[in-house]
């Protein structure tokens, strides 16, 4: 039987163990497909494919349709912070993510599952293939392995991203022997692969973690290192900088203070920018590590409904919360409040600016970048057993003193902490502050569940959905209004996604190892 392999960027790949029959993998020939025996035939097929790769986590599917920037392209900055309480949702757009009224239908859920695991199983196909090739001299085992970096990055870091929606925290039990998700690390595109699949059920996170962590691991041995220009690919650098931010979620501390420390090699192409703003323009900068690459043309977006400058700033569907707006360590002169710079006023209410081109939905998804390293080094070395301090406050500073309007009598000193547990409140402050509407509100508010020094219980309580009063933004006192969303309890089952019912109805594991409370 002939199957196809599809490497062009307008869907993602075909080919998805989700209830597909072989009638359905033998007609899916739509012009921009090629049989799988000659997707990795040339050299210049396999660049392809790769190309069709970043475009699947670009774009995604969405209700079988076109694509609103599943996983990579702009959903996880959009849920992780309607998940969370430091942004209002605005209209009915986010409003299931935001009030936790999701189910095992809601599209937006079934979205980050179904285009998580298309993505994961493209690029398995991709190694697969790959491999292949190399066997066949078609192209050098050096070339091969770069391309099977690149795949086993995105594997194991979407993997890792769909672990903070439907697991629960790594420090939920010792060991971390609860349930995670399925490891997909074969490519699936027949049907004895289909059938295989479906029968497989959740690893441990435990068993998750390593395998992220082993896909990392080859990634930055293998991908090309980082330049000016390459930081849209997987690179050596991003394999690091994201095992940064997976030890910190693991509380491996002195792992992500080695690791962070790996890319003092690389200052001169990655690094912060001179302001905030330097790290969100458009193209290469020099503080990406790893953004994805958006362009004018249909299928290089995720369009009307899901370009990052569509949502935070065209149709004005998420605002700053006055929750994190009036916070007190968030001083009135910080640049990063500048209107027209970092943020734009809309009917008094307070937008991001980070995302600015509406015309063409040409801003970069920004996956992760130089200030969290800092950020995740600063908290891991006020952590450690014994903790380094020193490090710790200029790390932090490092971070925060380019948005201070005067560095001489405002920026942090060893003073100003009068212990290691003070310093850690400031950075876990220092995050909400800097990555905000960059959707990492979320993976702290999942990784603080039973922290042993500032505990979150569950999902905070959030202002209502709606139009926020330009009153609500007033400076001067920590916002103590009403929350019309109410803190749901971490013990509470919408805590953790469920599972799509487009998944269970197919694979009985996994019907049977759905999370508690869902059906």
């Amino acid at each position: 039987m002939k199957t196809y392999f599809k490497i062009i960027t307008s869907v993602t790949l075909v080919f998805a163990f989700f209830s597909c029959s072989e009638k359905d993998i033998v007609d899916l020939r739509p012009i921009n497909a090629i049989a799988s025996e000659l997707a990795f035939s040339t050299p210049t097929l396999i660049e392809a494919s790769m190309n069709g790769m970043y475009n699947a986590a670009s774009i995604g599917v969405y209700n079988g349709a076109g694509g609103r920037g599943y996983v990579w392209g702009a959903a996880f900055v959009q849920q992780g912070d309607n998940r969370g309480e430091d942004v209002v949702n605005l209209a009915g757009f986010y409003q299931l993510t935001y009030t936790a009224t999701y189910d095992a239908n809601s599209a937006n859920n079934e979205g980050y599952w179904v285009d998580g695991f298309r993505l994961i199983n493209r690029c398995n196909l991709i190694i697969e293939g790959v491999n292949d090739a190399v066997a066949k001299n078609i192209i050098t085992s050096a070339v091969g392995n770069r391309y099977i970096a690149e795949a086993r990055f995105l594997r194991g870091i979407t993997h890792f991203e769909l672990l903070n929606y439907f697991a629960r925290p790594y420090n939920f039990t010792v060991g971390a022997t609860h349930p995670g998700l399925p490891y997909r690390e074969v490519g699936v595109d027949t049907n004895v692969e289909i059938e295989a699949e479906k029968l497989k059920g959740r690893n441990t996170v435990a068993d998750c973690y390593t395998k992220v962590l082993a896909d990392l691991d080859f990634a930055e041995t293998n991908a090309a290192a980082a330049t000016a220009s390459n930081k849209f690919r997987a690179t050596r650098e991003a394999a690091i900088a994201f095992k940064t931010r997976i030890n910190l979620q693991k509380r491996d501390w002195d792992r992500v203070v080695v690791e962070g420390n790996k890319l003092a090699t690389s200052l001169s192409v990655i690094n912060l920018a001179a302001t905030q703003a330097g790290a969100f323009s458009i193209g290469n900068n020099i503080e990406q590590i790893f953004a994805i690459q958006h362009g004018a043309a249909p299928g290089q977006n995720p369009g009307a409904n899901g370009a990052l400058a569509q949502m935070y700033k065209n149709r004005v569907l998420i605002a700053i919360s006055p929750i994190i707006w009036r916070n007190a360590s968030w001083l009135v002169d910080d640049r990063r409040r500048e209107n027209n710079v970092m943020t734009t006023r809309v009917e008094g209410m307070i937008l991001t600016n980070k995302y600015t081109d509406v015309t063409n939905n040409s801003d970069a998804a920004p996956v992760i970048r130089y200030a969290e390293v800092l950020l995740n080094m600063a908290e891991a070395n006020a952590r450690k057993s014994s903790p380094d301090l020193i490090s710790a406050i200029a790390q932090l500073n490092r971070v925060r003193n380019r948005s201070l309007a005067d560095v001489a009598t405002q920026a942090y000193t060893a003073a100003t902490f009068p212990t290691a547990t003070a310093l850690v409140g400031a950075i876990l402050t220092e995050r909400r502050i800097e990555f905000l509407c960059e959707g990492r509100r979320w993976s702290d508010i999942h990784r603080l569940q039973g922290d042993d020094l500032f505990p979150i219980d569950g999902i905070p309580a959030k202002i209502a959905s709606g139009t926020v009063a330009a009153a609500l933004y007033t400076l001067g006192t920590p916002y103590s209004g009403p929350r019309g969303v109410l803190a749901i309890p971490g013990n509470d089952f919408r805590f953790l996604w469920a599972i799509p019912f487009r998944e269970t109805s197919q694979n009985p594991v996994l019907r049977g190892q759905q999370n508690p409370g869902w059906q």
